[in-house]
Order: structure tokens, then sequence, then C-alpha cells
């Protein structure tokens, strides 16, 4: 009698576990707060790129670098988060990246000249990176049913604040200075902060959280994502995706005029570039939600790519609409399409944060050649095609790579 009150006090003084229902929510918010913080920074830095370099006196490549410190720190970031990832808990960490993204963010906006502009990027870069890497995992630890919708959401909201901070930061520059433009998007980065607290809060750390240990994951436990095929199979998938992604953001209007078009209307290409990545995503999210094969979501937005690429290199301008729509669909897609396989092609959390460290930390190398290559081709032939026929082929190639990564399998090979 005495053993059954003893258990009885114990069970009402337990700390009660969330609901399935609360977990996704929990989940969904601070995800989609962490989103909000990833990309937007990064454009926000583009758009009013003359106003900071007329005010801190900055080189053209002084503002060069600017732009390629988050690739490499996206790498670097993708490289080093899983190990801390899983030593300190997914959730553990994600607190200390808001923090540090926030920090970054304020870094740049608050410290006068080139030495704070520089520290705070890459602190910012580094902690997107660490981000990138570990919101796979968190989703599959946290709410395994519901991958394609939580990522789809997750990449929706980047793009959609990228775009919203694309439009607003230069009226917003005009009115209070480019420093509190900048810096007022770090009120998302201590939301975010908070939203992450509270989810540790409520559901624990994940790494005091044990793997059921079924025949499947002990037998994978011991693979090497960087001896698995599908894996190189993904990272090079995401990677030349990436490439075109952030060399069509940087030479978009560039290459427009070079085929025609006026100032205004190659501007308002990148506009159109941008508007296609949620109707994409929400698109692909729809699909795949709906049983149409991931292998068909693959090759349709890698055969897009090829479109856009064709239409820009050989086709009238007249088009041009349709051809950067093409491209921005298609880069759209495949981004949020590999975040989605980090987590449905593993066994495991730790396998999902390893797989996507591993394939992030390839593609950002393989992006980082993408500007700064057209730049050097541009400055070489003075002739756009070059490079446009280069990044044709290297989209033909996608293809084949997207059929790949996106076959029924697991990180093992074991059909799904």
């Amino acid at each position: 009698m005495a053993n059954s009150t003893s258990s009885n006090s114990t069970h009402s003084t337990a700390p009660k576990q969330p609901s399935s229902r609360a977990v996704f929510w929990l989940v969904l918010i601070a995800i989609l707060l962490m989103a909000s913080t990833m990309r937007a920074p990064i454009v926000a830095l583009g758009a009013i790129a003359p106003v900071v370099q007329d005010a801190l006196d900055l080189s053209a490549t002084h503002i060069g670098w600017l732009g390629a410190i988050p690739m490499l720190m996206f790498a670097l970031g993708a490289l080093i988060s899983p190990p801390i990832g899983k030593k300190f808990g997914l959730e553990n960490t994600l607190i200390v990246v808001a923090l540090v993204l926030t920090s970054g963010l304020l870094i740049r906006s608050w410290w006068v000249g080139w030495t704070g502009f520089f520290i705070g990027t890459f602190i910012m870069s580094l902690a997107i990176g660490f981000a990138n890497t570990l919101i796979a995992p968190v989703i599959k630890q946290r709410t395994p049913g519901h991958i394609a919708l939580i990522t789809g959401l997750f990449s929706l909201t980047m793009s959609v604040m990228s775009g919203l901070i694309s439009g607003v930061i230069y009226p917003l520059t005009e009115q209070v200075g480019w420093q509190m433009a900048l810096g007022s998007w770090s009120v998302l980065g201590i939301l975010a902060m908070i939203a992450w607290v509270v989810l540790r809060l409520k559901v624990g750390s994940s790494h005091k959280v044990p793997e059921a240990l079924d025949a499947t994951i002990i037998e994978t436990a011991e693979i090497s994502v960087w001896r698995a095929p599908l894996a190189w199979h993904l990272a090079i998938f995401m990677g030349l995706q990436s490439l075109l992604f952030y060399t069509v953001a940087a030479f978009l209007p560039s290459i427009w005029i070079s085929k025609g078009l006026t100032e205004v209307q190659s501007g308002n290409m990148g506009s159109v570039y941008q508007l296609m990545a949620p109707i994409a995503i929400i698109s692909m999210t729809w699909l795949i939600r709906r049983g149409i094969s991931i292998q068909a979501v693959a090759l349709a937005c890698a055969l897009l790519n090829v479109a856009g690429t064709l239409g820009i290199l050989y086709f009238s301008p007249n088009l041009a609409t349709i051809w950067t729509a093409a491209i921005g669909l298609g880069s759209a897609g495949i981004f949020t399409l590999c975040i989605m396989l980090f987590s449905m092609r593993t066994y495991s959390p730790h396998q999902a944060s390893k797989l996507s460290g591993m394939a992030q930390t390839i593609a950002y190398l393989i992006a980082f050649a993408g500007p700064f290559g057209t730049g050097w081709l541009i400055a070489q032939t003075q002739d756009w095609n070059v490079p446009l026929l280069l990044i044709f082929i290297l989209m033909i190639v996608n293809v084949v790579f997207g059929w790949l990564a996106s076959r029924p399998i697991m990180i093992d090979g074991k059909p799904v």
C-alpha cells in the first residue's frame, strides 16, 4: 500500500510532457522565427550596399568580401555543427545560435567601420550556417509526421521575409538611417531565441532523449555520410542549385541588360525571380503531401532550371519573364526538397544532422565558385554567353544528380 502511495505521489509530481499538437506548434513557431532571420539580413545588405559603401567609405573589394563571407561561413557552420548539436543538444545549440546571430546583426549595425561590419557579418553568417544544418534534425526529432509541411513552411518563411526586407529596407534607411534599418531585424532574432528557450523548457533537450534503438538504426549508426553515394548525390544536387541561385541573385539585372532589356525591365526580373519562391515551395509541398513522387518533383525542378538558362542564353528577351520565372521556380523547389530529404532519407535525428552538415558543406563551397567564377569569366571574355553556356551545361548535369539524389532509397541504399 505504501509503495502504491509512493508511486502515485511520484506520478503526480512528474512533469507533464506536452501533447503532440503542442509540440508541433512550439517547433513550428521556433523554426519560423529562426527562418525569418536566416536569409533576410543577407538580402538586406545587397539592397543598400551603395549606402553602406558610402557611409563607411568601403571599396568594391570590401563589398565583394561581404558578399562572399556568408557562403564560406555557411559551409564552415555546416561542417562543425553536427557534433556540437549532438554533444549539447539541438535545442540548446539553437538557443546559442539565435543569440550569436542577433549579436552579429547588432555588431554590424552599431560598430561603425569596416572592422565592425566584417566581424558582424562573419558571426551572423556562421550562426546561419549552424541553423541551416540543425533545423532538419529538429524537424525529424520533434515532428517526424510533418517533415514535408514544416520544411516547406521553413523555406517559405525565408523567401517571404527576404522579399519583404528587400522591398522595405531602402525606404526604411531613408527614414531612420542604415544602422537602425539593419539593426531592427535583431528583434526577430531575440524572439527566435525566446521561442527556442520555451521549446527547450517544454520538451527537454534532444541529446537527453534516447533514440529508438531498433535493428536498422544500430546497423546504420556507423555509416559515414562522407562515403555514402546518396549523400554525395544530394550535396552536388544542392550545390549546383546554389551555384545557380547565388549567381543569378548577383548578376540577373546585368545579364538581362546585356540581352537588350532596359534597367527598369531588368530590375523587374529580380522581383519576378523572388516571387517564384513562395509559389514553388507551396506547390511542391502540396504535391508531395498528396503522394506525388519526390523523384518526379526533383526532375521537374531541375528541368525548369535547364529551360530557364536555355531561354536566357538563346531565346528572345521578350520572354524574359518566363525564363526568369522558370529559374526561380526550379531553384526554390530544389533547395526545399534537399532540406526535406535530409530528414526523409535518414534513420535518426543525429544521422539527419550529419547528412545535412556534409551536404551543405559541399553545396556552399560549390556555390562560392558561382559568383566569383562568373565575374572572372566576364572580366576575361567581356561576353555573358560564355558563363551562361557553362551554367546551362551544369544545369543539364544537375538533372542527372536530381534523379540520383531523389531516388526512393535511404542513406544506406536500402529502399524506402
